[in-house]
């Protein structure tokens, strides 16, 4: 189900650009700005507000409010226009508004080249598996997914995968392969995660790095908010001493860490660090 359907329209667009801009609140002074003679409220199965969408002078435009809250003087707005209360699950709007940045995201940045070793599909795959065991379609997320290869492996084995990375032309790739689906796919800084992802039974972070000392600031910041949003979770390196980084990370957080060595894919997924809440 898209945007416009959840709001029962032909067509919707959102006031928003990216999907980054969700958590900006200049985006409700600009959805103000646009006028109205008629206007929607969606909420969810709590009675929160979703999004808010107006008739403006050529079309329906929305504000969404899944990583921010509206304005009083939106809702003052909605209630001079005497709108219409809808109403749909927090879930499936989420899912509304990824597919719709996804779809922008295709159609305007070329893919990467491709970059997946078809060999580690399956290594990966047997990895998570093991430690893990099949899912049951319960979300993990995956973090600074890349192209998808962790995702596609995530749904081999029975997860919903949630996933997230900076490089739009990265996620053009693994959208336009499948890797990643549109539903499931957000473009967002890492470093700022918890402010787009709902806590999360599981995540992974699959080949991380090259941690070192001028981005060590910034791993570090991604790892932090992987942890912040998972209570499981599986991160990957090329390294002993960068898995170390991680494991002080997590203990910092408060994190049981194990660290080990994946002798099976000593290219990627060397070691491997798996860690819990304490």
């Amino acid at each position: 189900m898209n945007i416009a359907e959840i709001f029962e329209l032909e067509d919707l667009r959102l006031v928003e650009q990216s999907f980054a801009d969700l958590t900006d609140s200049r985006f409700n002074s600009i959805l103000t700005e646009q006028g109205a003679s008629e206007g929607r409220l969606l909420l969810d199965e709590a009675e929160e507000p979703l999004a808010l969408a107006f008739q403006g002078a050529d079309d329906w435009i929305a504000g969404t409010f899944l990583c921010r809250n509206p304005s009083v003087s939106l809702i003052d707005l909605f209630e001079s226009v005497n709108g219409e209360i809808f109403q749909e699950n927090r879930a499936v709007f989420a899912a509304a508004v990824r597919e719709y940045f996804s779809n922008i995201l295709i159609a305007q940045v070329p893919p990467s080249i491709e970059d997946l070793n078809p060999t580690r599909r399956g290594i990966l795959g047997t990895l998570i598996e093991n430690i893990w065991g099949g899912g049951s379609g319960e979300t993990c997320v995956d973090c600074c997914c890349g192209s998808g290869v962790g995702s596609l492996v995530l749904r081999d084995i029975g997860y919903s995968p949630l996933s997230y990375d900076n490089d739009a032309s990265l996620l053009s790739r693994g959208l336009f392969t499948g890797r990643l689906l549109p539903a499931e796919t957000m473009c967002i800084n890492a470093m700022v995660a918890s402010q787009y992802v709902e806590p999360s039974p599981k995540g992974i972070g699959i080949m991380m790095g090259e941690i070192n000392s001028f981005s060590q600031e910034m791993w570090e910041a991604i790892v932090k908010e992987l942890f912040t949003t998972t209570k499981e979770t599986l991160i990957t390196v090329g390294t002993e001493p960068e898995a170390r980084l991680v494991a002080a990370w997590g203990e910092e957080m408060g994190r049981t860490v194990e660290v080990t060595e994946n002798p099976k894919d000593p290219i990627y997924d060397l070691w491997v660090c798996e860690a819990h809440i304490a």
